[in-house]
């Protein structure tokens, strides 16, 4: 499985995280990336939250006025299949080698999106760890950084180990 790096976003906390051209990625996320809620978002478990671009074009089709790292996504990537993603699988982004460690469950903050929004990213099943849930992914993935780098814009993302 392989996609590219759609957009790289960052912020100084919250949503919506904005576009950058490159970032280094370190064990804690990428540099001049923050958390408005350090306590439930970031830490090395959580270091990167990646959202495949046809998620969010798939909300933005129901009306939804969301848009490439509206959702908090630090990586958005395209042509990658969201529902064979699973924790345990690596890929090689950039410089950088990350894990996906577990489905994000999507917090308060993006409803200002709308207020049913999070039922069309994240349902029972997801929660679960069930992926045949239609939503499986759409809210994206939490990863770990295995080795850190410079990652850019374009760049190749490519499952490069499944642990899973």
């Amino acid at each position: 499985m392989q996609g590219i790096v759609l957009q790289i976003n960052i912020s100084p906390g919250g949503v919506p995280k904005y576009p950058v051209a490159e970032a280094v990625l370190t064990p804690l996320g990428f540099e001049g990336d923050g958390h408005a809620h350090p306590h439930i978002h970031g830490g090395p478990q959580k270091a990167v939250l990646l959202i495949c671009a046809e998620a969010v074009d798939e909300l933005a089709a129901r009306g939804y006025p969301v848009f490439y790292g509206a959702l908090g996504e630090n990586l958005t990537t395209r042509g990658l299949d969201r529902r064979l993603m699973r924790a345990g699988q690596r890929y090689r982004v950039g410089e950088a080698l990350i894990e996906l460690t577990k489905v994000r469950a999507p917090c308060n903050t993006i409803q200002v999106y709308g207020a049913d929004i999070h039922r069309e990213i994240f349902d029972a099943a997801v929660k679960a760890g069930d992926p045949s849930s239609p939503r499986w992914g759409m809210s994206g993935f939490y990863a770990a950084v295995v080795r850190g780098g410079r990652i850019r814009q374009n760049d190749i993302i490519a499952l490069v180990d499944d642990l899973a």
